[in-house]
């Protein structure tokens, strides 16, 4: 049986083959705080990208989606992916994963 196949039995003792979908894409919620809020022009939205994205990917991608004002902003911003903190931008986003974009804020 090959990887992403499932075999049941049905009550006549016949063998039906499941082909499971492999997923091309991955949808991300993400939502924008501060500068990177202005600068996209919205609160928050769902993306759909290529499966396995990493941050930066995620990045070039709202970047084109948003333009230069947002193309700025993005390389100076911190990234929380579910509520973690992401220390290497490589990391490879799961589909249905939230990303919230982070510009430095002032004050303390």
């Amino acid at each position: 049986m090959s990887p992403g196949t499932t075999t049941t039995r049905t009550a006549t003792t016949r063998t039906a083959t499941t082909r499971t979908a492999t997923t091309r894409t991955a949808t991300l919620t993400v939502r924008y705080f501060a500068a990177a809020r202005a600068a996209a022009g919205v609160m928050d939205e769902t993306v759909e990208v290529p499966a396995g994205p990493p941050v930066d990917g995620l990045a070039e991608t709202l970047a084109a989606r948003h333009g230069a004002e947002l193309a700025k902003v993005l390389p100076r911003c911190s990234y929380l992916v579910d509520e973690f903190a992401v220390r290497d931008r490589a990391l490879v986003l799961a589909h249905g994963a939230t990303v919230d974009v982070l510009p430095p804020f002032a004050g303390g």
